[in-house]
């Protein structure tokens, strides 16, 4: 099986397209290296995919025409999982152009990429984000979802509403992986929990918004590339869908799922295991709630279940135990690399 990932030096990219190449897969790798964050991570990742060899990779902008299509159709791979965004709430207060370009004309060049390939299954990133304002629990794929409360939400609302009309006119198959809360190793230095590891290592305080009453469906890393290596083989069909919890478009072949084991955990029960994985106290800063933030998050993984037999079930106890060592680790050893 040939899979193009883009994104691939990212967290979930990473995570996937290593599992992939354990698997015994070719795969293509589409990333530009941004400096969003600390470069020397994704080189890091980068060269432990290079390692494998059925790995290639190319080095590129998402938002440059034609570029993603051109790589694409020298892969012809079956599976194309586009991860590729700039992700992150707070970050679009600031930034919203980013997300125009990343989310909005990236993901155009991902579906011309699809459309001039012609891979069986189309699969792209979402976010638990773009249920918005829903106050129904948990979230299901069918509910409304159209109010977003920040910029990044409404893109990849935007996104979904694009990929749909592909899928539509194109007949791509196509589902979109509504992530929730997605942590662990190599994780991103712009996540909450990366942030606390880091003030907490140094002695200072975290900041804590929400004053605390925040949760959220904690979904780790290896559980959400279980997810979607049984999701590839799971492409929508025009038509059939699995029962009555089923997002499947009535006319293509088109549906959401949520990625998440419908156990929501409180923000300061995920702290207090934080702190005990790093064994350093951590002191908290409470503050209100940041604008665009929802209060709680909460999947129905039962369409998840349905379509593979699987739900995300690795508790924080776990999670945050293999994310702190790996942590420990790559603090000692981050220095000695190149930037």
């Amino acid at each position: 099986m040939k899979v193009l990932v883009t994104g691939a030096a990212g967290f979930v990219g990473f995570h996937l397209c290593r599992r992939l190449l354990e698997d015994g897969a070719q795969v293509f790798g589409f990333d530009s290296l941004s400096p969003y964050y600390d470069p020397r991570l994704k080189h890091a990742r980068r060269a432990i995919l290079a390692s494998y060899p059925l790995y290639d990779d190319r080095i590129a902008r998402l938002e440059d025409s034609g570029v993603l299509a051109a790589f694409a159709e020298a892969a012809a791979p079956d599976v194309i999982v586009h991860l590729a965004a700039q992700a992150g709430v707070r970050h679009s207060l600031e930034q919203p152009r980013a997300y125009l370009d990343s989310n909005i004309v990236g993901v155009f060049e991902a579906m011309e990429a699809a459309r001039r390939s012609r891979p069986r299954h189309f699969m792209m990133a979402s976010t638990s984000s773009a249920y918005g304002a829903n106050v129904k629990s948990p979230f299901c794929e069918n509910d409304k979802a159209d109010h977003p409360l920040n910029f990044y939400a409404a893109t990849k609302k935007a996104a979904e509403a694009m990929t749909h009309s592909y899928a539509h006119l194109h007949g791509l198959p196509t589902t979109m992986l509504r992530f929730f809360t997605v942590y662990g190793p190599w994780g991103r230095p712009d996540m909450a929990y990366f942030k606390f590891a880091e003030a907490a290592m140094a002695g200072e305080a975290i900041t804590v918004y929400g004053e605390g009453r925040m949760a959220r469906d904690f979904t780790y890393v290896d559980d959400v590339v279980e997810a979607v290596v049984r999701l590839i083989d799971r492409a929508p069909v025009a038509g059939a869908p699995v029962g009555p919890m089923d997002s499947l478009s009535p006319v293509a072949p088109w549906r959401i799922v949520n990625i998440a084991g419908g156990a929501p955990v409180g923000l300061m029960a995920f702290i207090d295991e934080l702190e005990r994985a790093l064994g350093v106290p951590i002191e908290r800063r409470y503050l209100p709630m940041q604008p665009g933030d929802a209060i709680s998050t909460h999947a129905d993984p039962a369409l998840l279940d349905a379509l593979v037999g699987y739900r995300p079930a690795t508790g924080v106890a776990v999670g945050t135990q293999r994310f702190a060592d790996w942590f420990r680790d790559w603090s000692a050893r981050r220095a000695s690399l190149s930037a």
